[in-house]
């Protein structure tokens, strides 16, 4: 869950306790919202696959940051 934390910090700009919080608030949703079997497993899979999650977190922000740029006169 560190290296997630440190790309989310990275990647958005938020202070470390903010991207935690959004982190947390993320993985508790999923849990909540998964089938038990998936729910269950998934602190184990945020471990071994952390760079991946992290890696895909940060294209997908970059993408909303390149849209919004898109739609407030931005470069996008």
């Amino acid at each position: 869950m560190d290296e997630l934390l440190a790309v989310v910090t990275a990647k958005t700009g938020l202070p470390a306790d903010k991207a935690k919080g959004a982190v947390e608030a993320v993985l508790e949703y999923l849990k909540e919202k998964l089938p038990g079997p998936l729910a269950s497993q998934l602190d184990q899979v945020l471990e071994t696959n952390a760079g991946a999650i992290g890696d895909a977190v940060g294209d997908a922000v970059e993408g909303v940051k390149d849209r919004l740029g898109g739609i407030f006169g931005g470069d996008s």
